[in-house]
């Protein structure tokens, strides 16, 4: 992308007279060079997944991860520089605790997800600072009501709502694998979530890049409505699970 900008990218301040703003452009490029990340609400609560390359044979299980917690009942899952994001994690968490002190309640998802796009919307307005090359995905679940929600941060500040969604490289492959899912499974549970979850992100995986360790966290009644990573021996026998369901649909094939 390297001249495309033409002396337009050379500021955050600056449009182009196409009115394009470059570099909000290439923070969304480093988020589609980065591990995909999924995520998808279900029927129960709310599952995520990530990608994470393995930069090192050395490197210890459960380091750099890329989902975080926001609060009890809410969490993220970052696609993009996992440098920029953790300052976003870390507005997302103090944002909860600014709210929680001031009402004596938690937060709820929509204000959570509009407050985190207007701060990373900030950072696209002014000349001394860049935007964040990630997106978050915030998945949150009511503790009153147990309804869940997922909302999707892009680099721009612009937040959308989602049923199911996915960023980073493998995007659109990922999106239309959820789709699918969704589509055939309105009941789907948050336990029988985690095969196909861990299906799309090893089927998306591009066998040219480096090998990845799965992540996966969910919100769902096996964690008592908490933001929680999934527990070990859930997480390989549901990567098994969707390996051996990978290999058979290429033997179909």
């Amino acid at each position: 992308m390297a001249g495309t900008g033409a002396g337009y990218d050379l500021s955050v301040t600056t449009f182009s007279p196409d009115g394009r703003v470059f570099q909000v452009e290439y923070a969304q490029k480093a988020v589609e060079n980065s591990g995909t990340a999924v995520a998808i609400c279900c029927k129960d609560g709310v599952v995520f997944a990530t990608e994470k390359f393995l930069v090192s044979k050395m490197l210890v299980a459960g380091t750099n991860r890329r989902i975080f917690a926001v609060h009890k009942h809410a969490g993220i899952a970052i696609a993009g520089l996992v440098a920029d994001s953790r300052q976003i994690v870390a507005r997302a968490q103090s944002e909860a605790k600014q709210y929680k002190s001031a009402y004596a309640d938690e937060v709820p998802p929509a204000i959570l997800a509009e407050r985190l796009g207007l701060f990373v919307h900030m950072y696209t307005l002014y000349g001394a600072i860049r935007p964040f090359g990630c997106s978050a995905l915030l998945g949150c679940v009511d503790e009153d009501t147990k309804k869940p929600s997922l909302f999707c941060v892009e680099p721009s500040g612009l937040v959308f709502k989602y049923k199911g969604t996915a960023a980073g490289k493998g995007k659109q492959a990922a999106k239309t694998e959820i789709e699918k899912l969704l589509a055939n499974s309105e009941e789907l549970t948050c336990q029988a979530a985690l095969v196909h979850v861990a299906k799309i992100i090893h089927k998306v995986h591009d066998e040219k890049d480096r090998d990845f360790e799965l992540e996966m966290a969910w919100i769902c009644p096996q964690s008592n409505y908490q933001h929680t990573m999934v527990p070990p021996t859930l997480l390989k026998e549901a990567e098994a699970e969707a390996k051996r369901l990978i290999e058979a649909e290429e033997q179909d094939d």
